[in-house]
């Protein structure tokens, strides 16, 4: 689990095919830390990446490698090219839960369609496919590239999606990987865990 509180903005500095020639096989990315502290780190341990946890198998006092697999480099954005990532270890025991309870498992792609300044913030407006809309709501959480946010406002469309807003404070731009965002660019996007346990609960009752 993670707090969506992005440690360190690190970046992927090379992707090497994990079998030459073959499409279907994943790769093996070399990430260097940047400020996420390693000291503690041990092999097989988890760091959100993006907002996808990855497993490290390989580690030196600044970098390290994780392995993913096509099917990951399919449902998720950033992972496949050299880079600026955000990053966080796993959370532990007796850690401050600044953001809000993260799994590191991407639900989706979502789509910027507004990144401006507003005053000293900046507005952010991504639109959700069907599938995730439900799962969104107004002063809700929402995970975006691996940051925890606060869903402003929620407007439906009639394919069944939704555009959300959401005002980012100048620290949180300044501190992750979003400073770089643009309309057309796809983000990482994972709901809140309670929003997903609710749907069950509901969808439950309704077929009893």
């Amino acid at each position: 689990m993670f707090t969506g509180i992005v440690a360190a903005v690190g970046a992927i500095t090379q992707v090497t095919p994990l079998q030459e020639g073959n499409e279907n096989a994943g790769v093996r990315l070399t990430i260097s830390a940047g400020d996420l502290p390693l000291k503690e780190t041990k092999l097989g341990d988890s760091i959100a990446i993006q907002g996808a946890c990855m497993t490290v198998v390989s580690l030196t006092d600044s970098s390290f490698d994780v392995d993913v697999s096509r099917e990951s480099l399919n449902k998720t954005a950033g992972l496949d090219k050299p880079g600026e990532v955000n990053l966080e270890h796993a959370l532990r025991v007796g850690d401050s839960l600044d953001g809000h309870l993260v799994s590191g498992h991407v639900d989706g792609l979502g789509t910027v369609a507004k990144f401006s300044p507003v005053g000293e913030s900046w507005d952010l407006r991504i639109d959700v496919p069907p599938h995730l809309a439900k799962y969104l709501a107004y002063k809700g959480s929402i995970t975006v590239n691996g940051v925890s946010l606060t869903v402003n406002s929620v407007q439906d469309d009639a394919q069944g999606g939704c555009r959300i807003s959401i005002n980012l404070i100048p620290h949180t731009v300044q501190v992750t990987t979003l400073k770089h965002l643009k309309p057309g660019y796809s983000v990482n996007l994972e709901v809140d865990t309670i929003a997903r346990y609710v749907e069950r609960m509901l969808s439950v009752q309704k077929a009893g």
